[in-house]
């Protein structure tokens, strides 16, 4: 037993590179992926601009990872941002950083969750629309649809219990599905060229200018990608070189942007019944059941009944897989803290596979209370925590920034400049509202960004009387 009378059990080494690999591009593929495509980067910038910005946030997100790499072989501990700010620019920052990246994580997993439901009223209209019905912030709420959620939060917490190798091993599962599924609707178009040919035409918007519509998406392109920075989480249970961690994230990157890429291409690539993509997107908001979902009526129209399998195995396992994920990261970064006294010597306890279970249930309880809220207020407080998120990410750099110039590291220094800017200017672009671009969060969010921040205040001066009086 250590001076806080917690038992010193340690995490173990038992994860692959393969494992770590799924876990990062499983947290950064979520249901977000399927759905995308059609409201959001086609009518924003069409199909080119679209693949463009999506590049151009992979080029971003390559160069920020060169920063969480070097600081990962530095500081090789569980916590990620959190430990690398904290060892940086001491506690007070390294709680900010933890609260914003927390929530950023939990929101998340109930987020996917309740996408199950919404895939079943796609794909199965109203069977899950059964029991008590209620509505939050223009949001229906079915009992049905809230069974469907808690079963999948509950059965993935669960297997949180399991040691890392087996949560590992599932998560690796969901990520070849994930990946098999796209690449096989992509493969469907590509052998099918008379799809192609004009339905990728007009390339961009044929209203605005061609560099603002990049822009939009550009600045929104880079929190797509944070589920990488999951990695240094996992940085205490790898049993590989830490010379694999870069090329994990690059791999993880590369397959996150190609699957982006590919759900873009597809959804443009079949508007049956229109002239051209164009037609088809701006008329979702009148569609219903399968052909309100891009994705997912071209896979239809390319493979047919085979098609809905391909598109919903693929959709499922995004899901699954984002909260596998997230549970997994999230109960890391609270034992992280719980180790260091940040957060009640709870969260630090491991159970008998050595995994931090007690965080893994936290989160789960959460995440069950997060659904009653409904999709739009869940969305709010995603929104606001992208914005941590991309803070986050700044402080990365500029710890590494710090250290490489203690070292000496021009190559560092340089990077964690260019990281901080691009990380900075993302947190800018989401919460100062700018009519030409339109990549603000909800104003909503807000007032959850106010609250968030308040109730933070009040938890660190609480906590760190109570360390004080310790």
């Amino acid at each position: 037993m250590d001076k806080c009378g917690m038992e010193k059990k340690r995490l173990e080494r038992r994860l692959t590179p393969f494992n770590v690999w799924a876990l990062a591009f499983g947290c950064t593929i979520g249901w977000a992926a399927f759905v995308l495509p059609g409201p959001f980067f086609l009518k924003r910038a069409g199909p080119l601009g679209s693949m463009i910005a999506i590049q151009i946030g992979l080029f971003a997100m390559l160069l920020i990872s060169l920063c969480y790499n070097y600081m990962s072989e530095k500081i090789p501990v569980s916590g990620g941002e959190y430990v690398f700010a904290q060892k940086a620019f001491g506690r007070g920052v390294g709680f900010v950083c933890a609260w914003f990246l927390g929530l950023c994580y939990l929101c998340a997993i109930p987020l996917n969750a309740t996408a199950l439901g919404l895939m079943g009223r796609v794909l199965f209209r109203d069977k899950f629309q059964f029991g008590f019905h209620y509505i939050v912030a223009d949001y229906d709420v079915y009992m049905g649809e809230m069974i469907l959620a808690v079963i999948a939060l509950v059965l993935f917490a669960l297997l949180g219990a399991l040691k890392v190798d087996v949560m590992g091993k599932i998560q690796a599962m969901l990520a070849v599905l994930l990946l098999g599924g796209v690449l096989g609707m992509v493969l469907s178009v590509l052998f099918q060229p008379r799809s192609l040919t004009g339905n990728l035409y007009p390339m961009f918007q044929t209203d605005g200018s061609v560099s603002l519509q990049i822009i939009a998406v550009a600045v929104i392109a880079p929190p797509l990608f944070m589920g990488f920075n999951t990695i240094p989480q996992f940085t205490e249970e790898k049993k590989f070189s830490p010379d694999w961690v870069k090329v994990i994230m690059d791999i993880s990157l590369v397959c996150s942007a190609f699957v982006f890429i590919s759900l873009v291409f597809l959804a443009a690539s079949v508007p049956v019944g229109y002239l051209d993509w164009r037609g088809y997107i701006y008329d979702l908001p009148n569609k219903r059941g399968i052909t309100s979902m891009p994705t997912l009526f071209a896979s239809y129209h390319l493979l047919g009944e085979a098609g809905l399998w391909v598109w919903g195995t693929s959709a499922v396992s995004a899901m699954l897989a984002c909260i596998t994920g997230f549970y997994a990261a999230t109960s890391r970064l609270l034992y992280s803290m719980g180790r260091d006294r940040m957060l009640p010597g709870w969260f630090a306890q491991l159970n008998r596979n050595n995994v931090p279970f007690r965080a893994n249930l936290f989160c789960m309880a959460v995440s069950i209370l997060m659904l009653f809220m409904g999709r739009n207020i869940q969305r709010w407080a995603f929104d606001m925590a992208s914005i941590g998120g991309g803070g986050c990410m700044a402080c990365t750099c500029l710890a590494a920034r710090k250290f490489a110039l203690q070292e000496g590291r021009k190559d560092i220094v340089i990077l964690g400049t260019l990281g901080f800017l691009l990380s900075a200017g993302v947190a800018f672009f989401l919460l100062v509202p700018i009519p030409a671009l339109d990549c603000s969060i909800a104003p909503e969010a807000y007032i959850c960004l106010a609250l968030w921040s308040a109730t933070g205040a009040v938890f660190f001066l609480k906590q760190r009387q109570k360390n004080c009086c310790a």
